[in-house]
């Protein structure tokens, strides 16, 4: 045998693309998966060329399901960025888009019976711990695709997908404000550390001189703003406890400016050495938050809400997420309970991915 063979879903999970495998077909030593994952996406070429993934970090993310020994949960969400072309895997985040696929993926391993309906499936995150519920649309007991629900970024409408994100602050750090502190100036930059489902660094577009409508292309190219967030984003990262993470893709980054399309703010999500073509849901959650957050860099940028929850409309770049947020707020300060969106999902294929016998045997 030349190749080894690994059973395999491939879907799109609300804006991003991978395969969704069962850990159990897997290799355990995560030095070893890393491997594996490498050669299945095909990280190290622009186009991923010998793998299936994509060219872009959105579709190269992998998704790992197992039965959950969690009381509450039904199934464990294990999740891996995969780099484009650096062949580096990155085991620290997780990735709401892709989670959008694990309650279809799951009933569609039978890892999960399918009610006639909707189907619940409780998720434990496994990177960050995050516990998530989602309702998959079921009628007669099989995963239905087909619908009225559309997100922007996505072609088309499709059934929709409600996931509600609970327990997701500090699933990274262990603190909703990892510095200490809602304000930190680093060279010269005023930014909110925070973490929120995903820890991000979040500066106003203004401070770079942007005006945070820039498209995800135009921003790109701006090799001088990338080189300056980079550097404020590795130092942030110390200052948040996360040690050296100039090889990690987290913390992210965000940007904020005014809205000018209808919604609360705009902003503007990096993955992050790529701006996102659309919105993290993770990080659509701590932007949300930061948001929401007397006394953050989002003080002066929007009106307020002042109940809970609230529905907080992020403009992107390819359009506006929306995410509903209940909270806390006291003389004690403010205490996320829940996010919940809404996602949609597709299966594109199915079958068997192959990798080379010479980087994994198999079990």
């Amino acid at each position: 045998m030349t190749q080894t063979a690994i059973p395999f879903l491939f879907m799109r999970g609300g804006t991003s693309r991978g395969p969704y495998l069962n850990r159990a077909d897997l290799p355990e030593d995560l030095n070893q998966l890393a491997k594996v994952l490498i050669a299945m996406v095909g990280s190290g070429h622009p186009l991923n060329i010998d793998g299936i993934g994509g060219g872009a970090a959105v579709t190269t993310k992998v998704a790992m399901l197992s039965a959950s020994d969690d009381p509450w949960a039904d199934v464990d969400y294990f999740f891996a960025q995969v780099s484009v072309e650096d062949q580096l895997v990155d085991f620290k985040p997780t990735c709401g888009n892709i989670l959008s696929g694990v309650g279809p993926a799951a009933i569609e391993m039978g890892l999960v019976p399918a009610q006639n309906g909707e189907t619940p499936v409780n998720i434990r995150a496994v990177n960050t711990g995050a516990k998530v519920a989602a309702s998959v649309q079921t009628p007669g007991g099989a995963v239905a695709y087909e619908g009225d629900a559309q997100i922007d970024g996505v072609p088309g409408t499709a059934a929709p997908v409600a996931l509600q994100f609970m327990e997701t602050v500090g699933g990274v750090t262990g603190a909703f404000l990892p510095t200490g502190n809602l304000i930190d100036e680093i060279d010269g930059i005023t930014v909110t550390c925070m973490d929120v489902a995903m820890p991000l660094v979040i500066a106003r577009a203004e401070s770079f001189g942007l005006t945070g409508y820039e498209s995800a292309a135009e921003l790109d190219a701006n090799t001088e703003f990338y080189s300056r967030m980079e550097a404020i984003r590795i130092a942030a990262g110390k200052r948040m406890g996360m040690g050296d993470v100039s090889k990690s893709v987290t913390p992210k980054f965000g940007l904020l400016a005014p809205a000018r399309d209808g919604g609360t703010i705009a902003t503007r999500y990096f993955m992050p050495w790529k701006c996102h073509p659309t919105m993290a849901v993770t990080g659509a959650q701590c932007l949300a938050s930061c948001v929401l957050t007397p006394g953050s860099v989002a003080d002066g940028m929007v009106a307020r809400p002042n109940q809970a929850p609230s529905k907080i409309t992020l403009e992107h770049a390819s359009g506006q997420i929306d995410v509903v947020v209940d909270y806390d707020l006291t003389e004690a300060g403010f205490a996320i309970k829940s996010a919940g969106l809404v996602r949609t999902a597709r299966k594109l294929a199915e079958g068997k991915v192959f990798v080379p016998a010479s980087v994994w045997s198999g079990r």
